[in-house]
């Protein structure tokens, strides 16, 4: 029997090109003589033959289809450094039309469109009051800043999964404390660099927030998308669980409850959660047990991504939420729709603080790239003294930015936030973090390291020392202000790497993606400055 040949017949394959783009760069090729008609028949009597053998044809397309709004003809997004606008869209910056988003105003100078505040001589009594009784803790002449600037030591990939949170210890200002996505807990004392501790059997999902006990400074409480409170003591690492939503375990997404807000009340002694359902919980810190029923106190279904209790006077609650509105409450009449003021934004709110002082101002984040500043909270609510637009907008698998105050700061006046779009350092994409006058809107410094190429969403100043602990990716960062001694400057910086996965991953999580392209090979970067502080660290090991 005659040996059967193996048939070469292959679908036929059609490419599909864009017409303005893909023309021949030759003029002066000659045109093709067309077909004739003996070789069309040919040609469909094969594209016949594959149809009967069930080969359809396959069609390449080399057409260009933008990322935003999935359409063809154009390109959008970021190309390396550099952020190219979809035509269909608004600046992706400001969200106005009419410009893009490497021409826009508030991209050349953050204060454009700010007005500064005032001092304003009113009549009011209750800020006649604020003027005479609290206004003197807070020093007429403003303060020089002083910008940590250059990384001192880091560790990288130090959790297993992206970082969450960032707390300094009350007490030993060399202690940092994290929690990350996977809800582990680290304990970093970053003064001797090689001392850290990781603890991952406290929670089994994200730890979204971590407070200090105000009775004892070894005892840290944290919030997690599990649905518990833990109480954990530092030296031991041995947790408690105060309270738990999810007794019975999951029971699918409509009734498994996550907690993300969290403060502590040290004047009542209860710690304060917010869940994903919009209700408010109250838990004794002396007995360690709920006090009273759930509180609705924002839109039922939308989580309560954050609380904060006044400085000066803890019954003047501050939270915020998905619901797009951040609210005020007096926690000696708390109940639903008790609100002292609902502070509207237009899109969801990461994060809503009091000022560190006096506690009258009110900073907010919000995901329509604005910061909101509210000047006094004994006046009118109703819109926010002044609009800062800044770069803060993601899409997934990142922490929320959250912009904090400087807690050192008396002038109240600087705060402190990450940057999503990214700056092009020759030729590399970094992203800043910016210390930013909110009294202006001027960017003070924006501070970057040619090592770090991702995104640093979680940012935390220590509250008495000039030092800034950032959480990008998995990887922990310390900075501090460049020193001016020659012989100091000589002084290496300490970075230590934990967790070097010698096995290759078939397929890299969303979360740390980014973190093993963290460049440990020192470079300098020559930086332009034009008006404003620019800075960035020298790499060295």
């Amino acid at each position: 029997m005659a040996p059967q040949k193996r048939r070469t017949a292959f679908p036929k394959v059609l490419i599909e090109r864009d017409t303005d783009s893909e023309q021949s760069s030759s003029d002066d090729e000659e045109e093709e003589d067309p077909p004739s008609e003996e070789e069309n028949v040919e040609k469909t009597e094969d594209f016949n033959d594959s149809k009967k053998k069930g080969k359809s044809p396959i069609t390449i397309s080399l057409k260009k289809v933008c990322k935003v709004c999935k359409r063809t003809g154009h390109e959008a997004g970021f190309k390396g450094a550099t952020y190219i606008d979809c035509p269909m869209k608004p600046c992706f910056l400001c969200k106005m039309p009419g410009h893009t988003t490497m021409t826009c105003p508030h991209r050349v100078a953050t204060e454009h469109g700010v007005i500064p505040a005032p001092h304003i001589n009113t009549q009011n009594p209750v800020e006649f009051i604020f003027e005479r009784q609290l206004r003197p803790r807070i020093t007429s002449i403003k303060p020089a800043y002083v910008i940590p600037d250059q990384v001192n030591c880091a560790v990288i990939r130090y959790h297993s999964r992206r970082v969450t949170c960032l707390e300094f210890h009350p007490t030993n200002n060399h202690i940092l404390l994290s929690g990350d996505k996977k809800g582990q807990l680290g304990v970093w004392d970053f003064a001797k660099v090689h001392e850290k501790t990781v603890y991952g059997n406290i929670h089994s999902c994200i730890l979204n927030n971590m407070r200090f006990s105000p009775a004892n400074d070894g005892t840290i409480y944290g919030a997690s998308s599990d649905g518990t409170i833990s109480c954990t003591d530092l030296e031991t690492g041995i947790s408690s669980s105060l309270m738990n939503l999810n007794p019975n375990g999951w029971q699918g997404p409509g009734s498994w409850r996550m907690l993300y807000g969290m403060d502590i009340n040290s004047e009542k002694g209860v710690v304060l959660v917010a869940d994903n359902f919009g209700f408010l919980y109250l838990v004794d810190s002396r007995s360690n047990s709920q006090t009273g029923k759930a509180i609705m106190i924002h839109k039922k279904g939308s989580k309560v991504v954050g609380l904060h209790c006044n400085p000066l006077r803890p019954d003047l609650l501050l939270s915020c939420g998905n619901d797009h509105f951040a609210r005020l409450w007096d926690m000696r009449r708390l109940e639903a729709g008790s609100a002292l003021a609902s502070l509207k934004h237009r899109r969801v709110v990461n994060s809503a603080y009091f000022s560190p002082f006096s506690g009258t101002k009110i900073l907010t984040t919000s995901q329509d790239n604005r910061l909101r500043i509210w000047d006094s909270i004994f006046r009118d609510l109703d819109s926010p003294s002044r609009e800062i637009v800044h770069s803060h907008d993601f899409n997934r698998h990142l922490t929320p930015f959250r912009a904090e105050w400087d807690p050192k700061d008396p002038s109240e006046s600087l705060a402190v936030i990450g940057r999503y779009i990214s700056e092009n350092y020759n030729g590399t994409a970094l992203h800043p973090i910016d210390f930013i006058d909110i009294n202006s809107g001027q960017l003070v410094a924006e501070v970057v390291d040619p090592n770090i190429t991702t995104i640093s969403p979680v940012n935390k100043l220590h509250p008495r020392d000039d030092v800034l602990a950032t959480g990008s990716s998995r990887s922990l960062f310390i900075w501090r202000p460049k020193k001016l001694d020659v012989a100091e400057r000589l002084d290496t910086r300490k970075i230590i790497v934990v967790g070097g996965d010698k096995k290759k991953r078939g397929k890299r999580s969303d979360d740390e993606s980014d973190d093993d392209r963290f460049n440990f090979k020192g470079k300098n970067v020559k930086v332009k400055n034009s008006g404003k502080q620019r800075t960035h660290g020298k790499a060295k090991r």
